[in-house]
């Protein structure tokens, strides 16, 4: 099997798997979750140069900070898929005494996350301190995070960016998923943020845009230019325009999927637009 083939057949199962997980326990977030489904399978199977096996301290490998938390589900069906803990454990979900509850948390030892997240706003600021503390133990390799562009409402991220900035932290790469919707509708009209580039641009970040972020080529390819402005520096950041709830048509361009999970109707739906690959769980 192609790599590029392996690529797209992973993309449709983590579809799946998102998609199975928040109905079987009528909670969840799905649709931010499918917006990513592509960068999440191209960044931990093509992007980074990562360990295959887990230890917290990451140290000689890039590392990944998922901030905006909620979107659990891809982040867990892709870690299971990458080796990092058995994929069967996905039908535990958000169960009682389950390690993978609803927001990704380090307090049950789950290989692949490195702090609790879910708290909007905060992984930012854990991701430059890991940016530094790999300065400090002379590790080339990269800090790569994941932000929701609502998730840019809240304040402590632009000290972040303003500091990340002012102390040269150049080898973090941090993405914006632009899905333009958030848990009470777009962002445009919940509370506009204007240009996020130019933004990103005036703190003095240099900027990669990604316009096709559902599209694994085009990730693969943003990505790498992202990498190549890393060490010279400046922080990075990726604009990923996304579209929420991809892949499945009726989820998708509408925030009513932000933190809704699918009916028995619908799962089927759902499911027949992404017929299994590589196995369910």
């Amino acid at each position: 099997m192609s790599d590029t083939k392996h690529l797209e057949d992973l993309v449709i199962q983590v579809r799946r798997d998102i998609l199975r997980m928040v109905h079987k326990v009528n909670s969840g977030h799905p649709g931010g979750s499918l917006g990513c489904t592509e960068f999440f399978v191209a960044l931990y199977n093509k992007i980074m140069d990562r360990k295959d096996s887990f230890e917290m301290d990451g140290i000689g490998e890039d590392i990944f900070f998922l901030s905006n938390g909620h979107i659990s589900p891809v982040f867990y069906s892709v870690l299971a898929r990458a080796g990092y803990f058995p994929v069967e454990e996905l039908s535990t979900f958000r169960l009682i005494d389950s390690r993978l509850q609803g927001h990704p948390t380090t307090h049950e030892g789950l290989p692949g996350v490195r702090v609790a997240s879910g708290s909007l706003g905060q992984g930012m600021s854990v991701a430059l301190g890991a940016a530094l503390a790999k300065k400090l133990n002379n590790d080339n390799h990269l800090v790569y995070s994941l932000h929701g562009d609502g998730e840019l409402q809240e304040g402590q991220n632009w000290e972040a960016i303003m500091y990340a900035a002012g102390n040269n932290v150049d080898n973090i790469i941090a993405t914006i998923d632009l899905n333009g919707q958030q848990i009470d509708g777009p962002t445009d009209v919940v509370l506009p943020m204007g240009n996020l580039k130019e933004k990103f641009e005036a703190f003095g970040w240099d900027v990669v845009e990604i316009n096709q972020g559902n599209n694994l080529e085009e990730i693969i390819k943003g990505m790498a230019v992202a990498k190549n402005k890393t060490g010279k520096g400046k922080p990075v950041c990726v604009m990923l325009k996304t579209v929420m709830g991809n892949g499945v048509d009726f989820m998708m361009h509408t925030h009513a999927w932000h933190g809704k999970a699918p009916n028995d109707e619908q799962l089927e739906k759902g499911l027949a637009q992404n017929a299994e690959t590589l196995g369910d769980y």
